[in-house]
């Protein structure tokens, strides 16, 4: 039960005036429902504005409040701006453009041969000052309007800085006194500020050692949260597993064991035999060869007769597990089956009488296959493959499903900095595939730019002749109206053009028997290219494809385009991985696409890419889920992660752990950030 001193927190947001349907819905859209996703709704950055009397003391650029007077309006013809000419007290001349609907706003505020103080960035068009969409207009006479520094939110549609601003301001009023949960030490070292006053200086200014108190407090959290599981599964009974062997010894495998591989079977076999659960997490790079450790786990718990289940958090994923596990268990007589949310009628009923009387051995499927119509007869060992795609909470709900709690092996092909790892797996044992097969040939990585496209399509067409297939991969599915960003379907309808029925398009807004159809048909070789975006990121393996091509390749996090470069090279042909630049290519976007060329270690490409993203880039950290805070930036995990980790650990393990003073404080702060799935872990918790 959450502690009464956190209700005020969990308030609705419509309980704040001047929040009703209209403007619930943006907040709706930033997942700020509550008080107290208001307050920690912390500002991107800060606007600091300088009092001027004349245009001519503004550099171009800077923010000013300048009092200007309003000469006229100027309506453009066709998709121009809306432009209102304004003076200073000195005479000299600002231009104040609008566009859109804005005009509105500007015709309202600005009348003709009125004065007022606007606030906003000043810039140049042609000769003259301009300023675009003001940030505020006053008609005070006396006064300048707004604040000399101002913070700038993350926004939706139907949203203003203004009123969110107002939002937050009333959110904060709302702040309770709560005890601490940092050791005085801790606090007096890195001179925080209290909890309540760390919020507010955060919304207040730049402001370091409160932004870093306020991660502190989600990475100590989330860090005694996973402690908290992973000291309640070790205290949990499971089924001790030992195979003998005899099912893997009929696996007829068409390569040797990788030293990494063997090393990881040893370590998952080891952990299997005890009583405490199994809970360890298989890092593998792209083609490492986790499905073979995964598939030997999974034959130990049949060969100890039980039941594995591997989970997978797509569709198409689950299909591909299955299709390649049963092709491996052929000869063994083990009986798999799959099971999705669009299995209906008999076919499902036959699986779920299959696994309820064992005759079912393994079973792959997604989230379908821990729901609760599901039961097993002897469920011991549970496969989470994609694990960043699934949270702690969905990993103890498959927990409840055997008879005792299950061993767990989680899988990820996003090889993750060992910083994040903790973060996001501390409640974890971890085996790391850190070589790949022999025999495994390296891709030919090359950076294009997107005005040799036709040179590119050239080149796909002799590829495709030769009897070889291809992937292109583009970052959205429809065409956006404000940026030129490749759609997947746009590039389809082109390629269609050139090649016909032999191309094929899957993404993610597709319907699952569309996306199977085009998958089926181009892994049978019927199609010779896939259209897709980033839903073939993991899962895919296609053999004679042997040509990835990355369309705005710049836009794409380096784990991403890790992951879909490994959808290639996957057969005994020379593959190529051609990355289409866009002209405006940033300084990071550069870094990113010349090592992707330099290397093709995903761990380095891990650890490179949290070194170039920093706090301020998560293009492919959210995307790839590979972070599960909101408050702590990358560079604040990295810094304050191991510090949070220990804390968590001592007051666990030396200090009575969520009992006492500070214990109580603890628990507070486990509510706070909704990891109370640890206090409900404890005994009387």
């Amino acid at each position: 039960m959450r502690p009464q001193a956190l209700n005020s927190l969990f308030v609705d947001s419509e309980s704040l005036d001047g929040v009703g349907p209209r403007i619930r819905r943006p907040l709706e859209k930033l997942g700020l429902t509550r008080i107290k996703d208001l307050a920690y709704h912390l500002p991107d950055r800060f606007v600091e504005r300088r009092m001027v009397t004349r245009l001519d003391e503004a550099g171009i650029g800077e923010n000013v409040i300048v009092r200007l007077t309003v000469r006229e309006h100027r309506a453009s013809s066709g998709r121009g701006p809306y432009r209102i000419i304004a003076e200073d007290d000195a005479g000299d001349i600002c231009t104040i453009a609008y566009f859109g609907r804005a005009s509105y706003t500007g015709k309202k505020q600005l009348p003709v041969g009125e004065t007022r103080w606007v606030a906003g960035r000043i810039d140049e068009y042609g000769q003259t000052r301009q300023m675009v969409h003001p940030e505020h207009v006053s008609e005070s006479d006396t006064a300048p309007i707004g604040q000399q520094r101002e913070a700038v939110y993350g926004l939706s549609e139907g949203m203003t800085q203004g009123r969110m601003g107002s939002l937050v301001k009333q959110a904060l009023e709302h702040l309770p006194e709560l005890p601490e949960w940092i050791e005085s030490s801790q606090m007096a070292k890195s001179d925080w500020p209290a909890w309540h006053e760390a919020l507010r200086d955060a919304h207040r200014g730049p402001n370091e050692p409160a932004r870093d108190r306020l991660a502190y407090d989600e990475l100590f959290a989330n860090a005694l949260a996973l402690m908290l599981v992973r000291a309640s599964n070790r205290s949990q009974r499971g089924t001790p597993l030992q195979g003998d062997g005899r099912l893997r010894a009929k696996l007829s495998l068409p390569f040797a064991l990788t030293g990494a591989q063997a090393r990881s079977i040893r370590e998952i076999e080891g952990d299997l035999a005890q009583t405490a659960p199994m809970l360890r997490l298989l890092q593998g790079d792209v083609g490492a060869g986790k499905t073979v450790v995964a598939l030997s786990a999974l034959l130990i718990a049949v060969e100890a007769g039980a039941q594995g289940a591997m989970l997978a958090p797509t569709e198409i994923l689950a299909r591909q597990h299955y299709t390649t596990l049963r092709k491996m268990l052929e000869g063994t007589g083990v009986e798999i089956a799959l099971l999705t949310g669009r299995d209906k009628g008999k076919a499902r009923e036959a699986i779920l009488m299959g696994l309820l009387d064992g005759s079912i051995q393994i079973v792959v499927g997604t989230h379908a296959i821990f729901q609760d119509a599901v039961a097993y007869h002897n469920l011991a060992l549970v496969v989470i493959d994609e694990q960043h795609r699934f949270g702690v909470g969905q990993r103890l709900m498959l927990a409840r499903k055997g008879r005792r709690t299950p061993h767990t092996l989680a899988m990820t092909a996003t090889p993750i900095p060992r910083t994040l790892t903790l973060a996001q797996y501390g409640e974890m044992e971890v085996s790391r595939l850190d070589e790949l097969p022999p025999g495994r040939q390296a891709i030919d990585t090359r950076v294009v730019s997107t005005d040799r496209i036709d040179d590119v399509v050239g080149a796909l067409s002799r590829h495709i002749q030769s009897g070889q297939q291809a992937y292109w991969v583009c970052p959205m599915v429809t065409e956006s109206e404000t940026d030129d960003i490749a759609a997947a379907e746009a590039r389809y309808e082109a390629l269609k053009e050139r090649f016909g029925n032999r191309v094929v398009m899957v993404h993610g807004q597709l319907k699952g028997e569309e996306k199977d159809a085009g998958m089926n048909r181009f892994a049978s070789g019927e199609a010779s290219l896939l259209v897709a975006t980033t839903v073939i990121e993991v899962g895919v393996d296609v053999p004679n494809a042997t040509l990835m091509v990355i369309e705005q390749a710049e836009r794409f996090g380096l784990a991403q385009l890790h992951q879909l470069r490994g959808r290639v090279g996957r057969g005994s042909e020379k593959s190529t991985c051609l990355l289409l630049r866009g002209k405006a290519l940033s300084q990071t976007g550069r870094q990113r696409l010349a090592l992707m060329r330099e290397t093709q270690d995903g761990f380095r490409l891990a650890e490179e890419d949290l070194q170039l993203r920093g706090g301020g880039e998560l293009l492919g950290t959210r995307q790839s889920g590979d972070t599960p805070f909101r408050i702590a930036s990358l560079e604040q995990i990295t810094k304050l992660l191991p510090l949070a980790h220990d804390d968590a650990r001592l007051l666990m393990e030396r200090d009575g752990g969520l009992e006492g003073a500070r214990g109580e404080a603890a628990r507070i702060l486990l509510y706070l950030f909704e990891r109370d799935y640890g206090v409900q872990l404890l005994r009387g918790g």
